[in-house]
């Protein structure tokens, strides 16, 4: 397993860098076997307003797979403990699930989407706030993918939202967390014959029962 760790407004000690091996190596043991690369990310805040200042995010490639955590408290070494249990967590959801697909990969099943009106306020209470300039670009392979399963990545990224290649229309769409709960998708207006009067996108709930 390779791990790399970064730091950003702090000096990774050697101190700070043998507890993160520490902790992530505990944290992987038993999924070693589909982990490839762990990237390790702590950042320091310098905004005194800031309480929890100390981040700590890691992302684990697994079988083609990205699991990420990020934690952030008043400490560092409390972010790398929290963040570590987090990862085990994910690593041992995204491996059960993946036991459960092959045990049932011989029977067929149907995801749907129930059409619903487009919610008019996405945003809810939340004032949109946009950088002044791009700040980050990542890059990333998109293979497509069933809703279902975009819904799963979701869950393992720890984000609010997941951009995905759907397999269905081969178009660019994103599945969120509502915040009434369950999940909604965002799809091109013009998209695979959806077509909508009021905003420039489609907009599909998604219920979080459904796997």
């Amino acid at each position: 397993m390779k791990l790399l760790i970064q730091g950003n407004n702090i000096v990774v000690t050697d101190a700070i860098q043998n507890y993160v091996h520490e902790k992530l190596e505990k944290a992987v043991k038993h999924f070693q076997n589909i982990t490839t690369k762990v990237d390790v990310h702590l950042s320091v805040s310098k905004n005194p307003r800031i309480e929890n200042s100390h981040k700590a995010e890691v992302t684990v490639y697994a079988n083609g797979t990205v699991i990420r955590a990020q934690v952030s408290t008043a400490d560092l070494y409390a972010s790398i403990d929290l963040v570590a249990d987090k990862i085990a967590r994910q690593l041992r959801k995204y491996k059960e699930r993946n036991l459960a697909k092959k045990t049932h990969s011989h029977e067929k099943t149907v995801d749907s989407l129930e059409d619903r009106p487009v919610v008019e306020d996405l945003l809810s209470n939340r004032e949109p706030q946009l950088p002044d300039e791009v700040v980050r670009m990542k890059y990333f392979a998109m293979p497509a993918m069933s809703i279902t399963e975009a819904r799963h990545q979701l869950e393992l990224v720890d984000h609010d939202f997941y951009v995905f290649r759907n397999q269905d229309t081969q178009e660019i769409n994103v599945i969120y967390q509502r915040n009434h709960g369950g999940y909604g998708v965002i799809l091109p207006r013009n998209g695979n014959g959806h077509t909508h009067t009021n905003g420039t996108a489609s907009q599909a709930e998604y219920s979080s029962t459904q796997a």
